[in-house]
């Protein structure tokens, strides 16, 4: 058993990020998992990221969230420069409604792997995160399946109340 406690890094590009990055950190401190979050820029502070990405696993993080919108280099940026597992949210941004920040954090290179989630979906990359977490944190595997039990509960009791309406 692992006393270390599970430790994520949480990156954004923009402070705009931040309200769909809010659903991840909610997902963390559900679980227990301590993070950090940042602001960093693949563009506009690039030696930052670059310091960052390369001294996260020393800093005791095991798994690394980024989010970006447009260009969205960030988490292909960081996931070139670690060997720690990336997981990418793509932003949705003014244009092409997220499907260009989709594209850039899916089309990686080989050899350069970014697990990506669905645009906006924050939530899913720190589950996600999560269950990276558990292969290592067998005390994270219990609430996971808690958290999947919690799910059908409350889908089977929407289902008991709909059956209740009137069509």
């Amino acid at each position: 058993m692992n006393n270390q406690n599970p430790k994520a890094a949480v990156i954004m590009g923009s402070d705009s990020d931040l309200p769909i990055v809010r659903k991840t950190i909610e997902v963390l401190k559900k679980f227990g998992v301590e993070f950090e979050v940042n602001i960093l820029s693949a563009h506009r502070t690039p030696d930052l990221t670059l310091e960052y990405a390369r001294s996260a696993e020393g800093k005791g993080f095991e798994v690394i969230i980024a989010a970006a919108g447009k260009a969205a280099h960030l988490p292909g940026v960081i996931a070139a420069l670690t060997i720690l597992p990336v997981i990418g949210i793509p932003i949705k941004s003014s244009t092409m409604d997220g499907l260009d920040s989709l594209l850039s954090i899916v089309q990686m290179p080989s050899g350069i792997p970014v697990a990506t989630v669905a645009i906006d979906g924050a939530e899913n990359a720190g589950l996600l995160a999560v269950q990276i977490l558990s292969l290592k944190h067998e005390h994270l595997k219990e609430k996971l399946r808690k958290h999947k039990e919690d799910m059908e509960h409350a889908v089977i009791e929407k289902n008991s109340k709909i059956k209740k309406e009137e069509f």
